[in-house]
């Protein structure tokens, strides 16, 4: 693929979702930010958090079908993301989680203030959702960690390359050097972690585009790269946080073709008691595109269990 150059396209007003019945763009002003997300749905909530290198979107296939499961669905862009505010801090896992947990209460969608959101992170989005759970225990009700490996947790072996550990968490750590040497050469860039993130094909031309005007407009691969720079400091926060368990069950998801199963595992039961693991079948790292159907009935299946 040849370099890129986006158009800076407006964020779409409040309203409804091209293509997407029953669902609506909207804004939360938190934390000093304007944080984009869309909602759609009735019943208990469910908070969806994505990672990188997508945005909202990636769970657009998904979101129908849980909302009619019979959930309220919440998909918000990150900050630094998407079509939410792109500010020079407050990316550390901790700030990041009392965005959603803002957003969570502006909403207060249907059973959230009685028995707490379900709440779903994949990517840095699990990094997020982990630092949601860990802040406010008692109102999380279920907790759904996948395709991640946790910081504090087991990430910081799989950052070291020298030891076969994943090599761009280095490289995007470095904001100002990784914001550089991609300039102009997003589609370059993203494409193939895109690529090996659908391998089933869920992930289509369109998506791709739409994700590609976010990243490469003004801003937008700064904003990715930050959420990496923390990650150091996260892991030493969230130990430092102690060793109380989570109460809420947890699931660790991760798909059949996508980050090994075992690193994310072994880090959730050093956190959690109540632990349950599956692995979706026919899907990538970004499973949800990939094999939406079957994760909405595994979700939605999770999210029935009754409370202990």
């Amino acid at each position: 693929m040849t370099a890129h150059s986006s158009p800076v396209a407006a964020p779409p007003p409040e309203g409804p979702v091209s293509g997407m019945d029953g669902f609506f763009h909207r804004y939360s002003d938190v934390n000093g930010i304007r944080l984009h997300h869309v909602v759609g749905g009735e019943g208990p909530p469910v908070v969806l958090l994505h990672g990188w290198p997508y945005t909202w979107a990636v769970w657009r296939r998904l979101m129908p079908l849980l909302a009619a499961a019979g959930f309220t669905v919440v998909a918000p862009d990150l900050r630094g993301t998407g079509d939410s505010g792109k500010p020079d801090s407050g990316y550390a896992k901790s700030d990041v989680a009392e965005d959603i947990w803002q957003i969570v209460k502006n909403l207060d969608p249907a059973g959230t203030s009685d028995t707490g959101v379900n709440l779903v992170g994949m990517d840095i989005g699990a990094m997020v959702a982990h630092a949601y759970a860990t802040a406010h225990p008692r109102e999380v009700r279920r907790l759904v960690l996948s395709e991640s490996v946790l910081p504090g947790f087991g990430l910081e072996e799989l950052m070291n390359p020298a030891t076969g550990g994943y090599w761009h968490f280095g490289f995007h750590m470095q904001v100002d050097i990784a914001e550089l040497l991609t300039a102009g050469k997003e589609a370059d860039y993203l494409a193939p972690a895109w690529a090996i993130g659908s391998p089933a094909g869920g992930l289509t031309d369109a998506d791709r585009a739409e994700f590609l005007r976010h990243y490469a407009a003004p801003g937008g691969m700064r904003g990715g790269f930050q959420h990496y720079a923390t990650l150091l400091e996260d892991g030493r926060a969230i130990r430092a946080a102690g060793t109380t368990k989570l109460p809420m069950p947890v699931l660790v998801l991760n798909a059949v073709l996508g980050l090994p199963q075992a690193p994310l595992l072994e880090g959730v039961r050093r956190i959690a008691d109540d632990v349950q693991a599956d692995l979706v079948p026919d899907s990538g790292h970004a499973y949800a595109a990939d094999n939406p159907a079957w994760t909405a009935q595994r979700l939605a299946a999770f999210f029935a269990t009754p409370a202990a």
